[in-house]
C-alpha cells in the first residue's frame, strides 16, 4: 500500500495563545485542504512530521475545527509560521 497523504490547516493570530487547526484531513480530504489553500493563495508547507503529529493528536483527542493545537507542537509551527511570514516579506 502506498504513503498516505496527510493535510493540516492551522491559524494563528497573535491575539490568541497558540495557532489553532482549523482543517485536518487524510488521502481525499488531505488533496481537498490543500487545493482549497492554493486556490485561495495559502502557503502550503511540507512538514511531514508535524502532519503526523496533528493527525495522530486528532484521532486521540475529542478535538474539532477552532481547537488550538497542543503545546508540543507549538515549536514546530512557529517555525511553519516564521518561514511563511519570512517568504511573503
Amino acid at each position: 500500500m502506498g504513503k498516505r497523504m496527510l493535510a493540516s490547516a492551522l491559524a494563528y493570530s497573535p491575539e490568541e495563545p497558540a495557532p489553532a487547526l482549523i482543517a485536518s484531513g487524510r488521502d481525499r480530504k488531505a488533496e481537498q485542504i490543500v487545493a482549497v489553500a492554493e486556490r485561495a493563495g495559502i502557503t502550503v508547507v511540507e512538514n511531514t512530521a508535524l502532519a503526523s503529529l496533528l493527525d495522530a493528536w486528532a484521532d486521540d483527542s475529542n478535538i474539532g475545527p477552532g481547537d488550538f493545537i497542543p503545546p508540543w507542537c507549538w515549536e514546530a509551527a512557529a517555525k511553519i509560521l516564521a518561514f511563511v511570514a519570512k517568504a511573503k516579506g
